[in-house]
């Protein structure tokens, strides 16, 4: 018997219901956010969990010119002193 993957509540589900209120608390814990972000995310690429939590991850992170650009920043202020 195939097994839906759609509004399990399961972390191991590979798409997200967020109508649902056990996918939402259990996927926020998952991919460490709150609810509303998770429902930007699932509205933002759709129900796929690798899809939002790849969204998740790059809305976080920090592209490497920002990391360059604060490097530099903080290099011109040490030689300011």
């Amino acid at each position: 018997m195939s097994q839906e993957n759609t509004g399990t509540g399961s972390p191991e589900s590979q798409q997200i219901d967020i109508s649902s209120e056990q996918d939402l608390r259990q996927w926020s814990s998952k991919l460490n956010v709150t609810p509303e972000q998770l429902k930007e995310a699932v509205q933002a690429v759709g129900q796929q969990a690798t899809d939002v939590e790849d969204h998740l991850k790059g809305s976080r992170a920090t592209t490497n010119s920002e990391r360059v650009h604060e490097a530099l920043k903080s290099g011109n202020e040490s030689q300011d002193k």
